[in-house]
């Protein structure tokens, strides 16, 4: 690979300060430059939302700015080589390939995949979707369906619009229940709460309840009052118990949405059969905690319940996040101080939004029919839909800031089909397990380079906040920003010129109610505070009728699939997965400081579960679309039948270009994760709870969880 001899332009020497754009959290951060280098990497004690809070990965990016293995020119793949190209060819070269295969077998052949950084960056977030509008491809998929679509599914049912998540107002509540979160890895996610250590820490020191809910005691449980192993999948099941005991104490308190609020009945009677003693030998948490649990929560003055992704990577992710506003609702917690609440962002992406629209069931997949949401389709029919002939095969993708072959249900199997495609261009600014694949592949600048508006962050954040980031390097001359690489194919696809993303993020900011101008935000380098959030109910409600819905029919319909369980024999060994503070799914892994230490890709056993294995050995694990192998670690912090292994590596695949990442390869729970396990009821993949066996390498006939 011929590398470019242009250098990068040197930051101009003082203090910067800007918000992290590597997770949920956005840290404000303080950066010190001296000599035109990044000599020192704080938290910025004037931030509003983080207030001097900063995580290792904050630290990383001057790391990532000075990564010799990022590309910043285009690449054209010849043969096993890769060769540079100037960026008007290249955009000319795809332009003209997408729209010849558009031509020849119509739109749909077209697809894109949209990976989890695209929303880390508001260039991208502002200006790819006119590009998906240029291409005029259905066939869209992102990293939703592998994650929160169950959030949003839960979201646009009930209160009308897919943003519309109720955020726990951690701050000022005295009972917060989580499950299936991790947020001492995260720093909150569909939450954004950085230094949410300090905030769990402050809801104990006023006499508070912070009680966690898991398969895994994860490092979240140390600032928990209470924690409760429970089964994977499970969720559902014990939520419906507490609703049930909330009801059969006569402890719902409506009052406040009683007027808006419809489907109370019909929730009654969904959570009559799921007493705590019905689901108490499926979910492993003893009617006596249920019974307990749901009246302290119910009664408590202000309290917020909280599921993430363990409950949305699952077979009953949208029933479980659906049930998670319906116990907010039903106890009076919801739209309340203490509660949860819907924050009010000043860059609005409800500000147009119109009541009663349809945002699932429009179209679906060619193959198995999955149904499409909010216009995107569910990613675990990605490789099926570029494998089977016939009218609609996807022929040409695009992948924008993803690396599916290491993030979606069974990636070897993508991983082959992607080898067999007409065309497939990547706008990232790695060489990766996926993008390898790609015919042309177009590196946006990104990180310290680029300026910067969490555009969808401030919609799921604690408090309301709003900050815009100034870029602390100048660009080269051969770098583009992602917008400019998005305008340039619109422009060969359309002959239209896109608006540039700080003229949205103005025009924005003009419709919203916090009065702000993208002037006051370039003026207050910390960030503006907005204060804590309030209650809006019913008037940001976008159903049809304006009401909050309590039993959506798709829900309830759902509910028998749930209750046959009850009568199902659990797995003797399921896998799920775990978050770990230094990295973001597989894009973290390429930085020396943040790889330090030992192996983190173990899988995790319970000592009951690992019969005659050793720590530390080497075991096989199958599922049954694959294996892999991985260090074992015995723990009991996984209950028995459950193993544990971390999401997003398996960097050992030829023809990349990670020097740092290939030399911590780990495996792929990818690899094991099946694409037939999904959410019926959303479409979302079922990651978590895969049936697995684990064996010894040398005796793999036989299963060691036997």
């Amino acid at each position: 690979m011929t590398a470019s001899t242009h250098t990068s332009p040197p930051a101009p020497d003082g203090v910067h300060y800007r918000a992290c754009n590597l997770c949920e959290a956005i840290c404000g951060l303080k950066i010190t430059v001296q000599g035109g280098r990044v000599t020192d990497v704080r938290g910025d004690p004037d931030d509003p939302l983080s207030r001097g809070h900063i995580c290792p990965k904050g630290t990383a990016l001057p790391d990532l700015h000075a990564d010799p293995d990022r590309l910043k020119t285009p690449m054209r793949r010849v043969g096993d080589s890769w060769e540079p190209m100037e960026w008007d060819a290249a955009l000319d070269h795809v332009a003209a390939r997408l729209r010849a295969v558009r031509e020849q077998h119509g739109p749909d052949a077209v697809a894109t995949f949209q990976g989890n950084p695209s929303v880390h960056n508001s260039g991208t977030l502002l200006s790819a979707g006119a590009f998906l509008k240029a291409l005029g491809s259905r066939s869209r998929y992102t990293a939703t369906s592998i994650d929160q679509l169950p959030h949003h599914f839960a979201g646009a049912e009930m209160f009308g619009h897919p943003l519309l998540l109720p955020i726990p107002d951690v701050d000022r509540t005295d009972f917060f229940l989580m499950m299936g979160a991790n947020p001492l890895a995260s720093n909150g996610s569909i939450m954004t709460a950085p230094g949410i250590r300090d905030r769990l820490k402050a809801i104990r020191a006023r006499g508070g309840r912070v009680v966690l809910l898991d398969p895994r005691r994860t490092e979240s449980a140390e600032y928990a009052t209470d924690f409760h192993h429970i089964r994977p999948g499970t969720d559902a099941l014990f939520l419906l118990a507490l609703l049930n005991e909330v009801f059969a104490s006569n402890l719902e308190r409506t009052a406040h949405l009683g007027g808006v609020m419809t489907g109370l009945d019909s929730l009654k009677a969904a959570a009559a059969p799921f007493t705590p003693e019905a689901v108490e030998a499926r979910t492993g948490v003893s009617a006596g905690v249920t019974r307990e649990l749901a009246r302290a929560f119910a009664t408590a003055p202000r309290a917020a319940a909280y599921g993430r992704i363990g409950l949305s990577i699952q077979e009953f992710g949208g029933l479980c996040q659906w049930l998670v506003n319906a116990l907010n609702a039903v106890t009076g917690h919801l739209d309340t101080v203490g509660g949860a609440m819907f924050p009010a962002p000043a860059f609005d992406l409800l500000a147009g939004a119109k009541a009663g629209a349809t945002h699932h069931g429009r179209h679906h997949t060619r193959v198995r029919g999955l149904p499409e949401f909010d216009g995107e389709l569910p990613n675990v029919a990605l490789a099926e839909e570029i494998l089977t002939p016939g009218d609609g095969q996807i022929r040409a993708l695009v992948t924008v800031a993803g690396n599916p072959v290491l993030s979606v249900p069974d990636g070897a199997a993508l991983d082959r089909a992607l080898g067999s495609l007409d065309f497939m261009v990547s706008i990232d600014p790695y060489l990766n397990e996926t993008t390898r694949h790609a015919h042309v592949i177009l590196p946006p600048a990104f990180g310290l380079e680029v300026p910067h508006y969490d555009v969808i962050f401030h919609h799921f954040a604690v408090r309301n906040t709003a900050r815009y980031s100034q870029p602390v390097f100048p660009i080269r001359p051969d770098q583009r920003f992602d917008y400019q690489i998005f305008d340039g194919l619109v422009q060969r696809l359309t002959g239209k010129a896109l608006a540039t993303p700080e003229q949205r993020l103005g025009a924005g900011l003009a419709h919203g109610r916090s009065g702000l101008t993208l002037d006051d935000l370039k003026a207050n380098p910390h960030g503006v505070d907005l204060g804590p959030l309030q209650p809006c109910l019913p008037g940001r409600l976008l159903t049809a009728t304006g009401e909050l819905h309590l039993a959506p029919a798709p829900m309830l319909a759902d509910l028998p699939r749930l209750r046959a369980t009850l009568d199902q024999t659990p797995e003797p060994l399921v896998l799920i997965g775990r978050r770990q503070l230094r990295s973001n799914n597989s894009w973290m892994h390429n930085t020396p400081r943040l790889m330090r230490g030992p192996d983190r890709c173990t899988v995790q056993l319970n000592p009951a579960d690992a019969q005659g294995l050793e720590h530390g050995q080497t075991i096989l694990i199958r599922s049954r679309v694959g294996e892999i192998t991985a260090p074992l670690e015995i723990t009991d912090t996984v209950m028995p039948g459950v193993a544990c292994l971390p999401h997003g590596f398996g960097h050992a695949r030829s023809g990349t270009r990670l020097s740092t990442a290939a030399r911590h390869a780990g495996a792929s729970l990818n690899d094991l994760t099946d694409p037939t396990r999904i959410d019926a009821l959303t479409g979302n993949a079922a990651v978590n709870g895969t049936p697995i066996t684990v064996h010894a390498t040398e005796q793999v006939g036989e299963s060691a969880a036997d």
